[in-house]
């Protein structure tokens, strides 16, 4: 169960220079009158915050988005300043191909970012350009390299499959490069189509093109398999990384461990409530100069509620959960065994390869509705 003294760190930066059809986070065009808004506000929220985290453990940081390489170094190194940083902290910045160069990164490490969380989707101009992205796959790989030159060592891609027009063989030419690549760490994702996105609105025209969900498997299975031959060993889910670069932050959802979000539309899980601030950045500033709580949704979860969505959460780590920390009733346990989603030896669940691939059902079955 969650360490109460350990705590994490989200910074919701919503600049981008443009909207991906498949995106269905808050985000905002990229304006210098909008970064020096979301600094200001920013301040005002970590000081009507801070006494909550005066005597915890900052473990991991997360500057998210949006596009928070477009924020600049500075402006992340003045947030950075705020915060009482432990040694050995996981300060990471996510960032897209396009806007990264050597000396951007250099800047970013100087400013006290350690990993950077780099959006490649994909390694085929064909289907980055179907996805709306603003890089070609060579422009990602050298924005890898460039990245690994600035001494950013530490660096996580992410990668989708099951996309439209997407081909078995495709994907293997996108595999087949990874080799090379100095990563750590991958995030692996199936594309949704989610409401409020470009791809929802045009998602009768894309149903036809998308891959068949046979061929989304082989896809799946062809990724596993080429991620941990280059060392990459899937520890979650949707995580892959070399030993001892598994994520910090993310690993700190997965085992419930307390974190507050600032920024607009940021989620925070804090004392058993989770709550999310405004998504709009003029109305999350405007609250704040009134010295107001920029939350617009909060919700408290009954005891049995909360162990059993931690347990849900828990168990998308391949390693399992201790039946013994994750105490809800048996019968939800058995429930998972008899239909095959779950092992347990020695009093540990684990998802079995089955389970691993209908998680939405085993969410579904441990949290309440």
């Amino acid at each position: 169960m969650p360490t109460t003294g350990e705590i994490s760190l989200y910074f919701h930066i919503p600049f981008c220079t443009r909207k991906c059809p498949y995106c269905h986070f808050y985000v905002t065009p990229d304006k210098q009158s909008s970064k020096d808004l979301l600094l200001e506000a920013l301040k005002q929220e970590w000081n009507l915050q801070k006494e909550k985290i005066k005597d915890k453990k900052v473990v991991s940081i997360y500057f998210g988005g949006g596009t928070p390489a477009l924020f600049g170094p500075g402006p992340i190194q003045t947030i950075l300043s705020w915060i009482r940083v432990p040694p050995g902290c996981e300060i990471t910045l996510e960032a897209n191909p396009e806007e990264i160069t050597l000396e951007l990164m250099q800047s970013y490490k100087a400013s006290g970012i350690n990993r950077v969380s780099i959006g490649v989707q994909s390694l085929d101009d064909n289907l980055l350009k179907i996805l709306g992205r603003g890089h070609t796959a060579e422009k990602a790989l050298q924005g890898i390299k460039a990245t690994y030159e600035a001494g950013l060592t530490n660096i996580s891609i992410d990668l989708m499959y099951e996309i439209p027009y997407q081909t078995l063989p495709v994907w293997q030419s996108t595999l087949s490069q990874l080799a090379d690549l100095p990563i750590k760490h991958l995030s692996l994702y199936n594309l949704t189509i989610e409401p409020q996105t470009l791809f929802f609105k045009k998602s009768k025209q894309l149903s036809p093109h998308l891959p068949s969900p046979d061929t989304c498997l082989e896809m799946l299975n062809a990724a596993v398999e080429a991620f941990e031959t280059i060392g990459l060993k899937r520890y979650e889910i949707s995580a892959f990384s070399q030993s001892g670069y598994e994520s910090c932050h993310n690993t700190g959802y997965w085992k419930g461990r307390p974190f507050l979000g600032f920024g607009p539309s940021a989620f925070s899980y804090w004392e058993g409530k989770r709550f999310r601030n405004i998504a709009n950045l003029q109305k999350y500033a405007q609250k704040l100069k009134e010295t107001l709580s920029p939350i617009d949704f909060e919700e408290t979860l009954s005891p049995t509620a909360q162990k059993r969505e931690l347990l849900a959460i828990a168990l998308r780590r391949l390693e399992g959960v201790s039946i013994q920390d994750y105490p809800v009733d048996s019968s939800l346990y058995q429930e998972l065994l008899s239909k095959g989603w779950i092992s347990i030896e020695k009093k540990r669940a684990k998802l079995t390869p089955e389970g691993l691939l209908f998680y939405d059902l085993v969410g579904e079955t441990l949290v309440e509705v």
